[in-house]
């Protein structure tokens, strides 16, 4: 598939920013690993293990990348972004991370390669479906996003506390990308090629849905924890 370059920069922007919102739990894994490391080697532990972690993913989303060119398999993962983006946005606190601190250099690096292929699982087919079988995408998105991620993941997470529009953002991004990814699906791309209004219409549909239905979700959540506390 040949990309313009406004597509070209759009899916860039897309998976930078799901990069971004997704990866954040990686890079706390990150930093529990190599937290009981002696300071000296700690930042060398981080940094090569990163890059154990990145070429990881980028294998892995080779691979994704490859198999979603057979038919039926981008309306596939499609469908299986939209959990990912809702559950998104339903997370309550921040996740409990259940890594052991490593006592060398050798476990620490296994164990940022072996957590981040496990927790990325999400990243690597959101990407993959964003970047519409360009790996160049994936490799430029990652160049971008993962020093950010390792090196400011604390302010990116104080960031989305603060703002919590970055998350919606970020689900939205997902959503568009499941919709996307299920528009180019080659049983279903000639019907939408055909009538261009079914694609702006599901683009519509599934982020204002997702992003509509987790807030109305939150909110109501939120409406009965109230109830409990305040009888």
């Amino acid at each position: 598939m040949e990309l313009t370059g406004t597509d070209f920069l759009s899916s860039l922007l897309a998976i930078v920013l799901l990069d971004l919102v997704l990866a954040g739990d990686n890079a706390i894994v990150i930093a529990l690993a190599a937290r009981n490391l002696p300071r000296r080697i700690q930042k060398k532990a981080v940094l090569w293990g990163t890059v154990g972690a990145v070429a990881v993913r980028l294998l892995l989303t080779g691979v994704v990348v490859y198999l979603l060119e057979l038919p039926g398999l981008m309306l596939v993962g499609g469908l299986l972004l939209l959990p990912i983006a809702w559950k998104l946005l339903q997370s309550e606190s921040q996740p409990s991370h259940e890594v052991d601190a490593a006592g060398d250099f050798w476990a620490a690096m296994r164990t940022i390669v072996v957590a981040d292929a496990l927790m990325g699982l999400d990243n690597v087919l959101a990407i993959a479906g964003a970047a519409k079988g360009h790996m160049l995408l994936v490799i430029i998105g990652l160049a971008i996003s993962v020093p950010l991620v390792v090196w400011g993941s604390s302010l990116i997470l104080r960031m989305i506390e603060r703002f919590p529009i970055i998350v919606y953002i970020g689900a939205a991004a997902i959503a568009w990308t499941s919709a996307r990814m299920i528009t180019h699906d080659h049983w279903l791309s000639p019907w939408f090629d055909a009538n261009d209004w079914a694609t702006y219409t599901l683009d519509a549909l599934l982020v204002v849905g997702v992003c509509l239905g987790g807030w109305l979700m939150k909110r109501r959540r939120a409406k009965r924890q109230e109830a409990r506390e305040h009888p």
